[in-house]
């Protein structure tokens, strides 16, 4: 085989899927799963499954109110790994491995039909560098890999089926294909309205296609190729029936984040002064309203200009006006996008690590040398050898390259953008500069730099890529799964559960119970951590278990941080906490990280000191954790307001200032108190603490539900029943004073209960169940 036999497509596309769906099997290594989300995922689909149906109020997630899914993700997010499983578990795959494997079939997927496309639009060495690049990215690995399940990768699937259908309308030149080619805009319209069935946040296949139809029309105009303005109008009016075939089957699947009764969908539509009618989408709204007829308006002027107007130079500046009228009326119609870096001001309170601006280092990690690649594609633009698909694709990579900015969280959608950008860039460069090479020098040089340029690029980048990937290990270990399991098995169905908000999916899969932070940043808990908040708060939510961790002191910054993001409540105390390892047994017990040293000396009176860039702090108080005890050891002299504890089960040291310290997160960790028991600990990175307050614990037999009340010093039961929509249908306080249980009565509708149980007017348990 000659080395150009590569770049065939029947080698090609087998070694770049092979290539992907390696990089993508890596993860399967580990037992767990990375990150949190998959772990409420997976909850629902298991849960849905045992029930035979894909129930929509989720008890067992947003206690004490439980969880709506339609208000989530839609169906087909829950569906889809379902199906997987359904049809491997033939072949004894189990839910789990099914379901963690389904990233990979749709992301190895997206490559393939991006190879395609490519091949359509350039040639072979274009699309084999596109697909290779696409595959050997980590920014797009890291949400299409083996135990990492996130929506978007579906969205990008379709739109890479979207783009290839793109593909074949504009290459089916012969005589026979003239006008059956069209057809093929019938492939983005259904990608884009299938596509909103999978993520509740999809909107970005409509700007894509969109925005290849405009510079479709743009490069068509500018290069004289007039005809293809026909294309580019039938291109948006495929994105217009994708909208109602969405806004259809959100009936069946659910809406989006921007669909249905939400709230988010309720103030982005106040924002942008939308009125949602037939169209029960704030975003789908906008594009068939506006964002379509303002395209094909533009689309017509070129048409009707394109008679009369033959000058390149002369049309170009007709774009470039015709794109500045566009922005603006468009932002003249809805101010409000202003806001849209920010999700119109919601992501401003407490933002996370996913909706802040990517700085380089992010930009690099997802991305690696792909990122100096990039730029080459603007060399067919500079050397006037720009083709149709060249100007189709920025309708792809100029959003990508704005969202790439304005959130890391969108590094993931921006990779396929990268990786056009780059194979297409480096084979441009490759193909003008070998003739010269080749001509001025000799084959020897001309060889060097193929070698170069199609060889070390592209295994450098798959080495970073590979490298990243083998070093992303799971949040999830051992200590945390034997805590929630311990949850499970010890506590009640109704039990409410307060932990950090990165821990809630957690509490939901492994042990089966509700919490009242989990997927954003929740600064209640926040507050209650920093004792802003004190446990009557938490009562009146129903907690009745508390998690606090080693992990919560490697996130105190944050949690500081989410508190702070309060309206109401303004952080004025300056916290200090240091989390130390610990390095050196020899002699004394050394803890050191950077510029920070602490030496502890065991003896009938223990000596510690702190060095703190250079300034030496002796603690008022030590706390020391080993072998199922804390111990509180005197100590020969102090200096400051500071405290140490130190753990030798898992050899760390925490070093607080006072405030930190009286913090309950800390006090509940070191020396927990009444009214809390501390029921469970693995000796210091997991424990669990009993809230204890007159509580409500709820049985369920032989389809009676009774109602036990621990400490029974409640007056009054209040009952809500829902239907699983979501519908209130009952709702009444019961007397239950001197009762120590209560059984819910015939009369309570609704396959959902929530109760409140109370002393007079202060609510004292909460909880939500299923019923039967």
């Amino acid at each position: 085989m000659k080395p150009e036999d590569i770049f065939r497509p029947k080698v090609a596309l087998p070694i770049i899927t092979v290539i992907a769906l390696i990089m993508r099997l890596v993860p399967l290594r580990y037992e767990y799963m990375f990150g949190y989300d998959p772990y409420f995922h997976l909850a629902y689909i298991e849960e849905a499954l045992k029930a035979g149906k894909w129930f929509n109020f989720f008890t067992i997630a947003g206690g004490p109110w439980g969880f709506q899914i339609k208000n989530f993700h839609p169906l087909g997010l829950w569906m889809t790994p379902a199906y997987v499983y359904k049809f491997l578990s033939v072949f004894g795959v189990s839910l789990y491995d099914a379901f963690r494997i389904t990233p990979v079939i749709f992301g190895v997927l997206t490559i393939v039909f991006l190879y395609l496309a490519m091949l359509n639009f350039y040639g072979e060495k274009e699309a084999f560098f596109s697909g290779l690049f696409l595959a050997v990215s980590f920014g797009h690995i890291f949400r299409s890999m083996a135990n990492y399940y996130r929506g978007d990768n579906y969205m990008l699937f379709w739109y890479s089926m979207a783009l290839f259908g793109i593909s074949l309308a504009l290459t089916k030149t012969r005589r026979k294909w003239r006008y059956k080619r069209l057809a093929f805009y019938l492939i983005p319209a259904f990608a884009s309205g299938l596509a909103s069935i999978f993520w509740q946040a999809y909107y970005p296949i409509f700007i894509f296609l969109l925005g290849n139809a405009i510079l479709l029309a743009f490069g068509a105009f500018i290069m004289g190729r007039d005809k293809y303005l026909l294309d580019s109008g039938l291109l948006a009016v495929s994105t217009a029936f994708g909208t109602i075939l969405a806004n259809y089957l959100g009936k069946y699947f659910g809406y989006c984040m921007l669909g249905g009764s939400n709230w988010l969908a309720k103030k982005t539509a106040e924002k942008l002064g939308i009125e949602l009618g037939a169209i029960k989408d704030v975003y789908l709204v906008v594009h068939l309203k506006y964002l379509v007829p303002l395209a094909l308006a533009g689309i017509l002027v070129l048409f009707l200009l394109s008679r009369v107007l033959k000058d390149r130079k002369q049309r170009a500046l007709i774009v470039v006006m015709l794109s500045i009228i566009g922005v603006y009326l468009l932002f003249a119609r809805f101010e409000a996008l202003k806001e849209l870096s920010s999700g119109f001001g919601i992501f401003k309170e407490a933002p996370i690590l996913e909706t802040r601006h990517s700085t380089f280092s992010d930009i690099w990690a997802a991305y690696s040398i792909l990122v100096f690649l990039c730029p080459l594609f603007l060399l067919r633009f500079a050397s006037r050898k720009a083709k149709l698909p060249d100007f189709l694709l920025l309708g792809l990579i100029l959003p990508s390259l704005y969202m790439v900015y304005t959130w890391t969280r969108f590094l993931f959608i921006g990779s396929m953008a990268i990786a056009t950008m780059a194979g297409v860039g480096v084979v441009s460069l490759h193909d003008t500069i070998y003739p010269r090479v080749k001509s001025k020098f000799d084959y020897r040089k001309a060889l060097a730099l193929s070698v170069l340029l199609l060889v070390v690029v592209p295994v450098t980048s798959a080495g970073l890529g590979l490298e990243r990937v083998l070093a992303e290990k799971p949040f999830m270990n051992k200590n945390w799964e034997n805590a929630l399991l311990y949850l499970g098995n010890h506590s009640n169905e109704n039990d409410i559960v307060l932990a950090w908000w990165d821990y809630g999916h957690w509490v939901t899969y492994y042990a089966r119970r509700s919490p009242i932070a989990q997927g954003s940043p929740n600064s209640g808990v926040a507050l209650y951590y920093l004792g802003k908040l004190d446990e009557n708060w938490a009562i009146n939510l129903g907690v009745d278990y508390v998690v606090v961790s080693y992990y919560d002191f490697l996130k105190f910054r944050a949690i500081v941080e989410t508190a702070d993001s309060h309206p109401k409540y303004n952080i004025t105390e300056k916290y200090g906490l240091l989390v130390l390892p610990l390095t050196s047994e020899i002699g004394a017990l050394v803890f050191q990280k950077g510029n920070y040293r602490i030496v502890v000396k065991p003896g009938n009176e223990w000596s510690a000191i702190a060095n703190i860039n250079g300034n030496v702090l002796m603690p008022k108080e030590l706390y020391v954790e080993y072998q199922g005890r804390v111990m509180k050891p005197n100590l020969t002299n102090s200096n400051s307001n500071t405290y140490l504890y130190i753990n030798l089960n898992y050899k760390y040291a925490v070093f607080m200032n006072e405030e930190a310290f009286n913090t309950t997160l800390a006090k509940l960790f070191i020396t927990p108190k009444e009214p809390y028991e501390l029921v469970y600990s693995d000796g210091g990175f997991v424990k669990i603490l009993k809230l204890k307050h007159p509580n409500v614990r709820v049985e369920k037999a032989n389809g009676r539900v009774i109602f036990h009340f621990e400490n029974a010093t409640g007056t009054g039961l209040g009952i809500w029943g829902f239907m699983d929509n979501g519908t209130l249908v009952f709702k009444k306080w019961y007397n239950v004073k001197g009762k120590n249980e209560f059984e819910l009565p015939e009369e309570v509708n609704g396959t959902v209960i929530r109760y409140a149980y109370a002393v007079g007017k202060k609510i004292v348990d909460r909880g939500i169940f299923r019923r039967g």
